[in-house]
This record gives C-alpha cells, structure tokens and sequence, in this order.
C-alpha cells in the first residue's frame, strides 16, 4: 500500500475519521487514568495533604491504601463522556487539515501535520477543558464532591460557567506546542522507523510513545499551571496564564514548574502509544475496507431491450430489368433494411 493511499481514509466518510478518532482518545484517557490521578495530585498546590515532594508509587500506595482500591479510576467517567467527541472531532480535523495543506502548500507532510495538529487543538479544548476541570476536582484529595453531576452542579451554582473555562488560554497555550512536537516528532519517527508508511502497530506504538513523552516533557510547566487554575474551588486568588506563572514560582521556584513531570511523561508516552495504535488500526482496517470494494468486478452492462434488436423494417421492391443478352426480362428483389434511426442498407 502507497503512502498516498495508507495516508487517506476516503474523505466523503467523516464518520470513518469520528469513529476511529474517538475509540482511540477513550483508550487513551482509560488505560492510564490512574497514573493521571497521581499526576494531579503531584502538580496540586493544596495546604492540605501537598504530595509534591513525594514519589509516584508513594502517592498510588497512599491512595489506594487510606481511599479505597477504586480511588484512583475516580472520575474516569468524565473523560469518557468528553474523550469521545472532542477527539472525534480532533481527528477528523486534523486528517481533513493535513491532506488540504500539505496539497495546496509548498509545506511538506511532517511540517503540515504540525501545523494541522495545532488548528485542531482549538476544537478539542473547548470540549476537553471542563471535563478536565470536573475530573482535577474529582481527583483531588479530600474532594468533597460525590460524584461527576454533584461536581457540576457545584462548580455551576458557586462558580459560574467561567469556572470550566478558567485554564481554556493556559490549555490552548499548552497544547499547540504540545501538538506540534507531537505531530511532528512522530511524522519524523515514522519517516525514520517507517518510510513506506505500511501498516506495523510496533512502529505506531514507538513513534506515538516517543512524540508523546517527548511533548509531555516540554510543556510540563504550563500542564503545572493549567492544574493550579482548574484545582482552585472558593475564593478564586488566581486569574489568567501570567499570574498563574508568578504563582508557581512564588510557591514552588523554579523547580515548581516541573512537579510531576515524570508522571506526566510516564502517563503520556503509554496514553500516546496507545492512541496511535488504535487510530492507525481503524485506519488500515478502513483502507482495506475501501480496497475491497474497489477491487470488486464492474457491475455487467444493462440488458438490452431485445425489441430494439429485433425492430427492423424491411421493405420489398420489385424491379424489372431489361438485359440485352436475354430475350426475356427478369425480376430482381430488392430488400432495405435498416435499424431504427440508422440510414438504410441496400444489398
């Protein structure tokens, strides 16, 4: 299978694109959902049970232990409600947003996805940054919600509707770098593991791990500042990306910025991993579906309306002839014969 080919799911099917998409953001928040509740818990700014200092397993140990087993999975709910259609619609963007610039730009495939991934950023954060806020609360210690509609409620009834899009800018701020080292970094390691672009879910799952870790890493400090934002409940202090910056470091230093970042890249190169393999499965598993029924026989002619063929008219003419080397004359039969429409034919 070409690069071209493997590399277009046929575009008059959005919902191939929404469907693949979204079975592979759920997979991707699921799996490694717990080691997201650590990475909350690590990067929170709370007086009150501050986990900064401590290690991953500790924390898990901790949760699990003083919380119950299912503590960590708290709030998996949210994400499945708002994974689904915010990466269906990332990933059908981003494939409809590729093909259009690298075809119409002097921009290479690597540099388009790039660019592709970060306009679809826009889409996927305004569905993905209320669930995060819902799902920061219910991750938190001591959280005093019951449950993912009570957290709403709650937020919407003492906050307002802009308590979900507090860290919207920080989020978006985040993720365009975040898109663009992760669309590029894997475009660059499928080209390097991968230059025919076959299907092979090793390389998937390498080149997704590697691209997620290596943007988790970089982007860390505002992912600390984003969960400053969200994790604020009642007597909101602090306002918007600068003063969220200015926070941090007065809280934590320098080294405030990068609290949980190997929780971060831990859960990010697995999530990633995941999610490439799964959105490149339905992908090939798409293009063989549309292979087959190129590949099937053309359909046989119409029949043809046995009484067009058999219509002709035939027409009779007598003609005397007079022949000098006979003394007696005869008759010749002359026959036209001639299609419906067509010009007659004499014989």
């Amino acid at each position: 299978m070409s690069f071209d080919e493997y590399e277009t799911i046929p575009s008059s099917n959005v919902t191939d694109h929404m469907m693949a998409g979204a079975i592979a953001g759920i997979m991707e928040h699921c799996v490694m959902y717990p080691l997201d509740s650590v990475k909350t818990r690590l990067q929170a700014f709370m007086p009150s049970g501050n986990v900064g200092n401590r290690g991953i397993g500790t924390v898990l140990f901790n949760m699990i232990k003083h919380e119950g087993y299912l503590r960590p999975m708290r709030g998996m709910g949210t994400v499945i409600i708002g994974a689904g259609p915010a990466h269906a619609l990332y990933f059908a963007s981003y494939e409809h947003l590729k093909q259009k610039i690298s075809h119409q730009t002097p921009l290479n495939m690597t540099v388009s996805s790039g660019v592709a991934g970060c306009v679809s950023t826009i889409i996927h954060d305004a569905i993905m940054t209320p669930t995060d806020v819902v799902k920061q609360r219910l991750q938190m210690s001591n959280s005093p919600y019951n449950g993912i509609l009570n957290c709403v409620s709650s937020i919407w009834r003492t906050e307002g509707l802009g308590a979900f899009y507090r860290s919207y800018m920080v989020q978006l701020f985040m993720n365009a770098p975040f898109q663009i080292v992760h669309f590029m970094t894997y475009e660059y390691c499928q080209n390097f593991l991968n230059p025919d672009r076959i299907y092979n879910p090793l390389y998937h799952m390498i080149s997704g791990g590697v691209a997620g870790g290596l943007a988790a890493a970089i982007t860390t400090p505002l992912d600390v500042c984003k969960t400053l934002l969200n994790t604020q409940t009642t007597n909101v202090r602090v306002e918007g990306l600068f003063r969220a910056v200015t926070t941090v470091y007065t809280l934590g230093g320098p080294g405030g910025f990068f609290r949980g970042m190997v929780a971060r890249v831990l859960y990010q190169m697995p999530s990633t991993a995941i999610s490439w393999t799964t959105y490149e499965f339905f992908k090939f598993i798409l293009m063989k579906k549309s292979n087959i029924s190129d590949d099937r026989p053309p359909p046989p002619p119409p029949p043809v309306n046995s009484a067009l063929i058999n219509e002709k008219i035939t027409k009779k003419t007598s003609v005397r002839c007079d022949l000098p080397v006979a003394s007696r004359s005869r008759i010749y039969s002359h026959y036209t014969v001639r299609d419906d429409g067509s010009k007659g034919q004499q014989f």
